[in-house]
C-alpha cells in the first residue's frame, strides 16, 4: 500500500476498524430513521418512445489492462463496463443480475431520474443481494454525458463503472467522430482490494466523526498550507492554476496505476482517426481518490460542456476534472501520433493514451507535456449557455451543508456528524433551494447532489462541484424531484467514513 504525503501509515484493519465501517453505506440497513424506501412501480413505454433494455451482471472476473492482469469486479468481462446509451425521452429498462458475493446496486451518475431508480440502498431502495436480480426504470431527461458505477460500500474503486451517453435529437452533431475517456485509479487486484483500503484508514480511528479539534473547533483535515493566490491567473474570466496549487491536498491513496479506458501507460488505448477531423471527447472522471489534469499534447481543446450541459466554448490547453465530473471538448486533429494526459492532482505516475492520426513513432509514457506546464482551466469557471441557465426564481428556501474531517483518526462528516448518524435536510416541493457548501478542511471535496442539478453563482449548471479548501459556494437547485436524495463527497473513501448527507422533500 503506497498512501499520499499525509505518511498515514496502512496496517492490518482490527477491530478498532470495525465501529465505523459498520457506519459506512454499505450497510444497507444504515439509514436516516424515519425514512420509507420509495415505491419502485412499473413504467410504460411512453407514446412514440423507444425502449431501450439491457441485462448488466456485476461478478467477479480477471481482466487485463493492457499486459497487467488483475482479479477484480465488473460488469461481465470489461473494463469499463458496457455502454448504455439512449436518446432522451427513450425509456431505459436495465436488469441487474448480481453475481457478486455480496450486496450491489447502481447510482446512474448525474441522472434526474425518479426516485426509485436512483440506486442508493437504504435511502431508495434496498440492496441487491446475490445471485437476485432487480430492475432499474426511468425515462432518460437531459441530454449529456453520464455514467454508472455501485452505491455500496467502495465498490467504485474496483472494476464497476462504466458510460451511460443521452442524446440530443436537436443536437447538429457538427463533427466526425467521438470517443467516450474514462479516467480512473487503480488499486485492486495489486495485492489489496479497496475495502482493504479502506480498513486501514480507519483503523486508527476511535469513532468520533463529528468536529475534531482544529482552530475553534474548526477540523482542518491533513496540515497543508493555506493555499493563496499565487499562480492564479485570469485568462478571459476563466481562473486557472498549477496541477498542485488549487486544491491543497486533493486525496489519500497513491494509486500504483492511473487508467485511461481501461488501460495502462505501458499499453495504452490507441484511438485512430484521421487528420484535420474534429472529434468530440467525453471525458468522465470515474476514479475513487484521484483529481486529474487532462491535456491533449501539441492540440487545443474547445470544451463545450460540463455534466451534460452546454457551456460557452472554452478554449484550453489543459483542464481539471474531478471524481463524478464530466466535461465535453471537441478538438480538430493534427497529422502525427500524439500523448492524451491524465495526470493526477498531488500524486506520482498518469493516465496515459494515444491518439493516431498518421504512421510514425509514438510518444511514451514518460514524456513531457508541454500544456500540463501552463495555465490549467478550472471548469466551474465556464460561461454556461443561456439554454442551460436555471429560470430565474427568488430563493425560497436555505440550507447549510458543513464539511468537516481528518485522517488521523480518519472520520469525515456533514454538519457535525457522520452519516446516517446527522440529520436529513427537509426540502419544500416546488420551492426554488439555496445550498451553502462550506469546507471548513484543507482538503478539496468533490461534492455531488443526486437527482437534481444545481447552478453555481456564475449560472453554470452541474451536478459534482469541486469544492477547494476553506472555500463556501452557494448554489441553487429547483425542488421539482420528489423523494430521498443523497447529497456527498465523491471521494468515495471520505463518502465511506461518513461524509453524506440525506435530503428529503417534505411529505
Amino acid at each position: 500500500m503506497r498512501l499520499s504525503r499525509r505518511s498515514l501509515l496502512l496496517g492490518a484493519a482490527g477491530s478498532a476498524s470495525s465501529g465505523l465501517l459498520a457506519a459506512c453505506s454499505g450497510n444497507p440497513a444504515m439509514q436516516p430513521s424515519g425514512l420509507a424506501l420509495p415505491t419502485q412501480s412499473p413504467m410504460t413505454q411512453p407514446a412514440g418512445k423507444r425502449v431501450v433494455e439491457r441485462t448488466l451482471t456485476p461478478r467477479a472476473t480477471t481482466i487485463d489492462l493492457g499486459g497487467t492482469t488483475m482479479n477484480t469486479w465488473a460488469y461481465g468481462d470489461t473494463v469499463p463496463g458496457p455502454l448504455v446509451r439512449a436518446t432522451a425521452g427513450d425509456l431505459v429498462r436495465i436488469t441487474v443480475d448480481n453475481q457478486l458475493p455480496t450486496d450491489t446496486s447502481i447510482h446512474w451518475h448525474g441522472i434526474a431520474l425518479r426516485n426509485a431508480a436512483d440506486g442508493v440502498p437504504g435511502l431508495t431502495q434496498d440492496p441487491i443481494t446475490p445471485q437476485s436480480r432487480f430492475v432499474y426504470e426511468f425515462v432518460a431527461p437531459d441530454p449529456g454525458t453520464y455514467f454508472y458505477h455501485p452505491h455500496v460500500g467502495v465498490q467504485l474503486d474496483r472494476g464497476l463503472y462504466a458510460p451511460i451517453v443521452i442524446d440530443d435529437p436537436a443536437e447538429p452533431g457538427d463533427y466526425d467522430d467521438e470517443w467516450i475517456v474514462i479516467l480512473d485509479d487503480w488499486i485492486d487486484g495489486t495485492g489489496t482490494t479497496p475495502d482493504d483500503v479502506l480498513a486501514g484508514l480507519v483503523a486508527t480511528s476511535s469513532g468520533s466523526a463529528g468536529p475534531m479539534g482544529g482552530m475553534d473547533g474548526m477540523d482542518m483535515g491533513s496540515g497543508s498550507s493555506m493555499p493563496g493566490m499565487d499562480g492564479m491567473d485570469g485568462m478571459d474570466g476563466m481562473s486557472m492554476g498549477s496541477p498542485e496549487s488549487p486544491f491543497g491536498d486533493a486525496g489519500d491513496v497513491d494509486y500504483p496505476h492511473y487508467l485511461i479506458n481501461g488501460r495502462v501507460g505501458s499499453s495504452p488505448d490507441v484511438l485512430r482517426a484521421k487528420p484535420g477531423q474534429r472529434v468530440r471527447l467525453r471525458f468522465i472522471n470515474a476514479a475513487a481518490d484521484t483529481i486529474f489534469a487532462v491535456a491533449v499534447g501539441d492540440h487545443t481543446l474547445s470544451l463545450t460542456h460540463t455534466d451534460g450541459f452546454p457551456v460557452r466554448p472554452q478554449q484550453a490547453g489543459a483542464f481539471y476534472i474531478g471524481m463524478g465530473e464530466r466535461y465535453d471538448a471537441v478538438v480538430t486533429l493534427r497529422e502525427g501520433v500524439f500523448p492524451l494526459i491524465a495526470k493526477p492532482i498531488g500524486k506520482t505516475g498518469q493516465g496515459f493514451a494515444l491518439i493516431r492520426t498518421a504512421t510514425g513513432a509514438a510518444p511514451t509514457p514518460g514524456d513531457a507535456v508541454a500544456e500540463l506546464n501552463g495555465a490549467i482551466l478550472i471548469g466551474s469557471d465556464l460561461t454556461p449557455e443561456e439554454s442551460a441557465r436555471l429560470p430565474e426564481r427568488d430563493i425560497e428556501q436555505e440550507l447549510t451543508l458543513t464539511l468537516t474531517g481528518q485522517m488521523s483518526p480518519y472520520a469525515w462528516a456533514v454538519n457535525g456528524a457522520a452519516y446516517p448518524e446527522n440529520q436529513p435536510l427537509t426540502i419544500q416541493p416546488g420551492k426554488r433551494i439555496q445550498v451553502q457548501l462550506s469546507n471548513m478542511t484543507m482538503m478539496t471535496h468533490p461534492m455531488h447532489l443526486h437527482g437534481h442539478t444545481f447552478a453555481l453563482p456564475n449560472g453554470l449548471r452541474k451536478d459534482t462541484v469541486l469544492l477547494k479548501p476553506m472555500q463556501k459556494l452557494n448554489i441553487q437547485f429547483q425542488a421539482d424531484n420528489p423523494g430521498n436524495w443523497m447529497a456527498h463527497c465523491h471521494n468515495i473513501y471520505h463518502a465511506e467514513a461518513g461524509m453524506m448527507a440525506a435530503l428529503v422533500y417534505q411529505s
